[in-house]
């Protein structure tokens, strides 16, 4: 990026007033610390792990490059490349899975976030179901907060789980709690250090996650969902919970207000579940899951998982046609959002296209102080049958073969820049360079200078030089920094890492990727077995 081009940047910047950001609109301004005292309960919770730092402590790597603001005197983009892969590489985060018998599917995965946002509103998961069978990984893409993204990250994996246990392990988990003894674990995390839980509230969690079992075991048959309705149920039954535990009453402040931005803020979701050769993808909104697939003649091809459920979308459009009235046709979609407001058209909270005008007056009516919440009551035009979104998912099904290599799940702040034959090939490019040994350098004597240079030159054309070992990282690097000839511009990618946060959002979202890795033998010895 040329220094007139990051003039301009800037210059558009200080005369902007309002900036256009994901599914509301985000005025330019520096808001009064104390009228936000709730709202930053959720960015200390990421920033402080376990909470034990206090409020004025800062992510050092982001603050320390970043700038706060456009009208800043002292404006610079310039980063060294290592101050350059110290942002990139914060959020990274990999796991190896442990195979004992050789049948986990599963290789290892990868995740990284980069914010826009500040504080970001992604979140991510990652467990191992421990009494079921299975991996699940989760992406989370928040709007108009991250409260609702937080929320569904922490509970979202385990209504899944409990959906898919016998009455068996249940009632000895309910056994366990009501007589006060340790329960069955549900889940093995496996979570950076700054995807924490918020563990003011995960005992109200845990309570009404108990309520959901308990109602399953109050069913007169064995529960049994298959994957695909125990994925559906979850994610219904978890957006039924958001919106019913606003509305209970609360002694506890600290509760009431989180239940408040949980609900009035939103999240898309996408989540995966991998056991042996069974792949089944969940998505609500528009986050993505595309597959990496290895020809037999070595070519690479894209098998996508998912939908984006937005305007978009001709099957989103006439789902909500049927839905609604003849009369709402033409307001269902304005200007390429759900009625003006929001870009997805299925998401989890957001219940002011879910309530009655009614419902969220006296909600907000009893509540304390909204505006210090960052609550605003507000009814779009021509809002007469709601409720116009819905969290329930669309769940696709794929049996893996031994040609698929690797799943990738991202929040749209990889696809606004990446297109999925991009992003898959990049990946299979750089397991192809990973995989590629390194040169020795076998030293001729006597070494001059000359010599020494060239053989630095053949490793640099090699690949081999500054390779990010973290593949989310490269995908990053490369959605925010490419030129358009697709190669990474240093320039570009310090401008749009230094842009300040008042502006950042005008040019790129939140990114957050994870990149499942199969076992290419353990899903072959399941076919030879069978």
């Amino acid at each position: 990026m040329s220094r007139t081009v990051s003039a301009w940047i800037l210059s558009s910047a200080r005369s902007s007033i309002v900036l256009q950001g994901k599914g509301r609109l985000y005025s330019v301004c520096s808001p009064n610390r104390s009228k936000i005292r709730w709202r930053l309960v959720f960015s200390r919770a990421h920033l402080c792990p376990g909470g034990s730092c206090s409020s004025d402590t800062t992510f050092s790597l982001r603050k320390a490059f970043r700038h706060t603001s456009t009208e800043e005197e002292q404006f610079s983009f310039q980063l060294s490349p290592s101050q350059i892969n110290d942002i990139l590489r914060a959020g990274e985060l990999s796991h190896k899975t442990l195979d004992l018998n050789g049948k986990n599917s599963v290789l290892r995965f990868e995740s990284n976030q980069l914010a826009s946002n500040s504080p970001i509103e992604d979140r991510r998961s990652a467990a191992t179901c421990l009494q079921t069978r299975g991996m699940m990984f989760g992406v989370f893409d928040g709007h108009a907060g991250s409260a609702c993204a937080q929320a569904v990250s922490e509970r979202l994996l385990h209504y899944i789980a409990v959906s898919l246990m016998s009455r068996q392990t249940l009632e000895e988990i309910e056994l366990a709690v009501e007589c006060m003894k340790p329960a069955l674990p549900i889940l093995q995390w496996h979570r950076h250090p700054n995807d924490v839980e918020y563990r003011e509230i995960t005992s109200q969690y845990f309570e009404n996650l108990r309520v959901y079992w308990q109602h399953l075991l109050d069913l007169d048959t064995e529960p049994g969902f298959s994957l695909e309705e125990a994925m559906v149920c979850a994610f219904k039954r978890l957006d039924s919970d958001i919106s019913l535990e606003v509305q209970a009453p609360q002694e506890n402040e600290l509760m009431k207000n989180v239940a408040l931005q949980v609900a009035f803020s939103g999240a898309t979701a996408c989540v995966a579940h991998v056991d042996g050769v069974h792949l089944h993808v969940a998505n609500t909104g528009d986050c993505r899951a595309v597959l990496g697939v290895q020809e037999e003649d070595g070519t690479w091809s894209t098998l996508p998982l998912t939908r984006d459920h937005n305007a978009f979308d001709e099957f989103e459009i006439r789902r909500l046609k049927r839905e609604h009235p003849r009369s709402e046709e033409k307001t269902l979609f304005v200007n390429d959002r759900l009625l003006g407001i929001l870009m997805p058209s299925r998401a989890f909270g957001d219940v002011q296209l879910k309530w009655s005008k009614e419902l969220q007056h006296s909600v907000l009516e009893s509540s304390s102080d909204v505006e210090a919440l960052n609550i605003y009551q507000y009814v779009p035009a021509n809002y007469h049958t709601p409720p116009y979104l819905t969290a329930e998912p669309e769940v696709t099904y794929h049996k893996l073969r031994s040609k698929d290599k690797f799943l990738v799940i991202a929040s749209d702040g990889l696809w606004e820049m990446l297109s999925n034959e991009k992003v898959v090939k990049l990946v299979a490019g750089h397991l192809a360079e990973l995989n590629m040994q390194k040169p020795q350098l076998a030293f001729e004597k006597p070494v001059n200078l000359g010599y020494m240079h060239s053989l630095l030159l053949q490793r640099k054309n090699r690949g081999i030089a500054s390779l990010d070992q973290n593949i989310t990282t490269h995908l990053i690097r490369h959605a925010i920094g490419s030129n358009e000839y697709g190669e990474v511009d240093q320039e570009k990618l310090a401008a749009m890492l230094t842009l300040p946060e008042d502006l950042a959002r005008m040019y790129r979202d939140d990114i957050t990727v994870t990149v499942v890795y199969f076992n290419t033998e353990a899903i072959q010895s399941h076919y030879g077995n069978n």
